[in-house]
């Protein structure tokens, strides 16, 4: 927030007074008491990934004002490049990330009491998310005095790990008493702490003098470190937000992935903060055992190969398996050595600071209806539903073998259709995709997603899960209805797209995907397009870095890229054109962290 003193400031005179006194009204409206008084919010309407536009509701909670002020600052680079409805300062086009205030227009200072008036504003952006401003002041004058409001700058503060930062806080008029001013730090990294100035006290003597609040940020050996939120508050007056970040001293070299749970919708590090996985799909553990060429299709899984994913910013890669090459039916390997293999990768992963998503992908069992792969008994392709006849015993050894390294992450079932093996009908489709049993147009019995959590859960696992929906795990809809029972409470959904998909658009993500992400954490498994060009994964990441979505792209492979899908053209990461260039570029302005 701008830290100039207010120009509308004024004091009642002792005639004043006086009067007030003789209608049974205090001598003089206190921080809590103010007369004048408006409250503003800040809506995104529109965000095409470069350009957005914003509203400023602003309502008159108070007596008639004269005039108002609002005040914010952005988190980010947003520049303001037109505004309608009020003048901003500074003027437009603002400069990226300003601390900006917005007075009237010509024709809408005064302002009745109850009344409500939106400022709006289109501006621009670049890389990584957008996000709202922590909170709009509005202050004004009027009838009923000024507005008593907390001037605190600045609101977003960088901690330097083992150090102090800090802010100041001051009144925007004078009181007529005390005023106690508190800073309450809230759920986020809790290495930042408020070591000094917690509560300040404001007298009508030195209202206007900045007082300092210190935040300090403890050492640690942790590079995933994170924001706070410190509340700045007193009785009667909007509080005010500032974002904490502790800047990191590690290099990160040889730190582990975070520990991983579910809290609400959020998918959170061990640091508190929330967290996206970001990053790839290493394929070939599904068929290279099974067609004969040993595990990771001959491709190194060693220190260079992920050092060369974390050079595009890659935190976290999904492994595709083979069922029966790791219960031990089929390939080779298979069996103990397979399981060793995935073991070693998986393990590598976590200790070089790399989320492993560890996924069930090809299974047992025939079937030759709608959508299918393969008519093979054997796992040689993409089935409708996991089996029962194998799929418990692969999950309760993948679990036994990472329980208690909660950096894992476990994705069921690649890509569910059993509504297509149904005819497409919704019902059937859902309920066998959740119970399993004999299942419409499947063949061989199914085991349903619940079947496989509870076989996850009973070893003592409580690794975050995902669960694909229907369709190819396109088909988000009813996943809220029919999502199993989970005693950890860490499940999360995966949701798979491809610009070939039914659910393409942004209307269909904001109707499905978007619900599901109110309530549970949702991860893109699979995103991908057709075609060596990027245009439609541009869409996809813009929408989930707007959404708190995570994604893997398909894939780190280096097959070519005639047929799209293909992000590198050797391990070294060397990116493929135009697919892989576009991805790399979008993924350098992401962090995991927000």
């Amino acid at each position: 927030m701008p830290t100039h003193r207010n120009p509308w400031r004024r004091a009642l005179t002792a005639a004043s007074a006086v009067l007030l006194a003789g209608f049974g009204l205090a001598t003089a409206p206190t921080a809590a008491e103010a007369a004048a008084s408006c409250t503003a919010t800040y809506t995104k309407i529109w965000d095409n990934g470069s350009g957005f536009g914003a509203n400023l509701t602003v309502t008159n909670t108070g007596d008639p004002l004269t005039t108002w002020e609002l005040s914010f600052d952005f988190p980010g680079t947003q520049v303001i490049t037109q505004m309608w409805g009020g003048v901003p300062s500074p003027a437009t086009p603002t400069p990226a990330g300003a601390a900006v205030t917005v007075g009237p227009a010509s024709y809408n200072a005064a302002q009745g009491t109850g009344a409500t008036w939106t400022v709006g504003f289109n501006g621009t952006y670049t890389g990584g998310a957008n996000n709202a401003p922590p909170g709009v002041s509005c202050s004004g004058n009027g009838s009923g005095g000024t507005q008593q409001a907390l001037v605190v700058a600045p609101t977003s503060v960088n901690v330097p790990e083992g150090a102090t930062a800090g802010y100041t806080v001051r009144l925007r008029e004078e009181p007529s008493g005390d005023v106690t001013v508190t800073s309450t730090a809230g759920t986020g990294d809790s290495d930042i702490t408020v070591s000094d100035g917690a509560s300040l006290t404001f007298t009508a003597a030195d209202w206007d003098t900045p007082q300092t609040v210190t935040l300090s940020a403890a050492q640690d050996s942790d590079r995933f470190d994170g924001t706070r939120p410190i509340s700045v508050a007193s009785s009667g007056l909007s509080s005010v937000t500032v974002n904490a970040t502790e800047a990191d001293d590690d290099d990160g070299t040889n730190l582990p992935a975070p520990i991983l749970s579910v809290s609400g919708n959020r998918l959170v590090a061990n640091n508190g903060n929330t967290y996206r996985l970001l990053g790839v799909n290493r394929a070939s553990g599904e068929f290279a055992c099974v067609q004969g060429k040993g595990m990771w299709d001959g491709g190194p899984v060693d220190k260079a190969s992920i050092d060369a994913m974390k050079a595009w910013n890659i935190h976290a890669v999904r492994i595709p398996l083979n069922e029966e090459c790791w219960v031990g039916v089929n390939g080779s390997p298979s069996g103990a050595t397979y399981q060793q293999n995935v073991k070693d990768y998986v393990n590598l992963l976590v200790s070089n600071g790399v989320t492993p998503i560890v996924e069930m992908h090809w299974s047992h069992g025939q079937y030759t209806g709608p959508g299918a792969g393969c008519s093979d008994t054997a796992a040689t392709c993409q089935k409708p539903m996991p089996d029962a006849q194998y799929a418990p015993t692969f999950w309760t050894g993948v679990a036994n073998a990472f329980k208690g390294t909660n950096s894992v992450v476990f994705d069921l079932f690649n890509e569910p259709y059993p509504d297509a093996a149904a005819n497409w009908d919704a019902t059937a489709g859902w309920t066998c995709w959740r119970d399993g049993g004999t299942c419409t147009g499947i063949g061989y019995e199914v085991a349903g997603m619940q079947d496989l959590v509870d076989a996850v859960r009973a070893t003592g696992a409580t690794n975050v899960i995902m669960l694909g929906g229907l369709t190819w795990s396109n088909d988000l809809s009813q996943w809220l209805t029919y999502k199993p029972d989970d005693p950890t409470g860490n499940l999360m959904a995966a949701w798979h797209t491809y610009n070939f998909n039914a659910c393409s658009n942004a209307a269909c993500w904001d109707s499905q995907v978007g619900a599901v992400a109110a309530q549970v954490p949702v991860h893109a498994g699979e995103i991908g397009q057709d075609s060596c060009a990027h245009d439609y994964i541009d869409q996809v990441t813009a929408w989930a870095d707007a959404h708190g979505v995570g994604y893997t792209a398909w894939t780190w492979n280096p097959w070519g890229c005639g047929q799209g899908n293909v992000l590198i053209t050797d391990y070294d990461g060397t990116p493929t054109s135009t697919y892989g260039e576009g991805f790399k570029a979008h993924l350098l302005t992401q962090t995991p962290f927000s």
